[in-house]
């Protein structure tokens, strides 16, 4: 059987491979493994009302409570899991993934996403057809819940303001503000529209933003983080000191320079981790990052003094290897940042407020935002395939990689990985100049495209 989670929950387009039964049967599984208050969030996505009334079902089948937070970024359910000292959360959405995709994120009391030994026990009851079919339960746990046992649904008060209220707390309590600052902000047809702008107002910045509003069929859709063409116009027709991008759950972020210099997770985490350092708060004087981290960022960070761990690609990588030695500052290139000592799971917003409080204390403030390190060409390539993980056993194209590495020596290097939410495989290669990065990257990328193309 196919695993059902992803690195980044369950993922699929809506109605076809993730459906309201698996909705409903991973809404009952959160009762069952975690406990029966559960908070559920969503983004902004057409199918969104749909998958939570299921999931919320499922709870409520079990005999739990649905505290329903409504449209509300991912990081914002993980801090509504603790402040309301619920048993787990539910975030339905598909990141930065086209409409037509769901998701379903699932967290624990702390707010932290779920190891793979309970995901696993978890697919084991969603096969065994949950608690209508007799599948196993944690001892203690409740079963089906008959009659006037079942449970309910309950509206979380003041979501929105508990989740804009603590990103702006975390920044004034450091006596920073954003006065005087304007701000380009794009958020993507997303759940950040509801809570970003109104943030930074708060902190006195000027905020100009687009893509704000939304029907449920744009998210995503040619703006965000993942596509920063919108923003850079923005910027350019505005005047703004710096640009702000989303994406749809608003866990990831990335930032413009009024060039055009797209400044993104690398930057963001060379320029935390260094005012982090000098601030005395950046334990172990160590960041975490992941395998796709640019040579450039390793090499300010060793200028820096400041060591660079590196994991697999996935966020729940960089925060197994940030909890199990205590580090506070971890991420990825995609501007999924993670800092532990304000949220336990990556959140664009208190990222975005943290890195423009760090701009701000620099010498040469926001206009020496790219100044913080040197990025390496680096070219990435996403190709279709039928089976993203037959790469792996592939001997034509373990050999173009194996062919592209000795060219490039020790002036560059070569990943391969499948997508962990995607039926796509990645090619990035990095080099000392852009021509030899697209050079290499577009051989190894058709040799994967003749042998598994889709």
């Amino acid at each position: 059987m196919a695993r059902l989670f992803g690195t980044d929950g369950v993922r699929g387009v809506a109605n076809r491979e993730l459906t309201c039964r698996t909705a409903y049967l991973l809404g009952q599984a959160a009762a069952v493994f975690l406990g029966p208050r559960i908070v559920i969030g969503r983004d902004t996505r057409i199918s969104g009302p749909m998958l939570e009334a299921a999931a919320a079902a499922g709870i409520m089948s079990a005999g739990g409570t649905a505290l329903q937070a409504g449209i509300i970024p991912t990081p914002g359910v993980a801090l509504l899991v603790r402040t309301l000292e619920a048993d787990g959360g539910l975030v339905i959405s598909a990141s930065h993934n086209p409409p037509e995709y769901n998701g379903i994120k699932l967290f624990d009391g702390e707010g932290f996403k779920l190891p793979d030994a309970v995901e696993d026990r978890i697919e084991r009851f969603i096969a065994a057809g949950g608690l209508e079919g007799g599948a196993a339960v944690p001892e203690g746990a409740a079963g089906l819940a008959a009659g006037d046992a079942a449970g309910c649904t309950r509206a979380v008060p003041d979501a929105l303001e508990t989740y804009i209220r603590h990103a702006v707390d975390s920044v004034r309590c450091q006596g920073i503000d954003l006065g005087g600052l304007h701000i380009a902000l794009d958020t993507g047809h997303g759940a950040a529209s509801l809570t970003s702008p109104e943030a930074f107002r708060r902190l006195g910045a000027r905020v100009t933003v687009i893509n704000d509003s939304f029907d449920g069929t744009d998210i995503n859709v040619g703006c965000g983080s993942t596509h920063l063409g919108p923003l850079k116009q923005l910027l350019a027709d505005c005047g703004a000191d710096l640009g702000i991008a989303h994406d749809g759950d608003a866990d990831r972020v990335m930032a413009v320079a009024p060039d055009g210099c797209e400044l993104d997770g690398d930057f963001m985490a060379a320029t935390l981790a260094i005012d982090m350092k000098q601030r005395g708060v950046l334990p172990g004087d160590t960041v975490v990052g992941t395998v796709m981290c640019n040579l450039g960022f390793t090499e300010a960070m060793r200028k820096a003094g400041i060591e660079v761990v590196q994991t697999a690609v996935g966020d729940r990588y960089v925060l197994e290897e940030m909890r199990a030695h205590g580090f506070a500052l971890g991420g990825e290139q995609s501007g999924h940042m993670i800092m532990l000592g304000y949220n336990s799971t990556g959140d664009g917003l208190m990222t975005a407020c943290q890195y423009l409080a760090a701009l701000k204390r620099r010498p040469d403030g926001i206009a020496g935002a790219a100044d913080v390190m040197e990025r390496f060409p680096q070219v990435l390539i996403n190709v279709k395939v039928a089976d993203k993980h037959a790469v792996a056993g592939n001997a034509a194209v373990a050999e173009a990689v194996a062919a592209a590495e000795e060219r490039l020596g020790d002036q560059g290097r070569v990943l391969l990985r499948p997508s962990g939410t995607e039926p796509l495989v990645r090619v990035m290669v990095e080099a000392r100049t852009a021509d030899q990065a697209t050079e290499a990257a577009e051989a190894i990328a058709a040799v994967v495209r003749e042998q598994l193309g889709a």
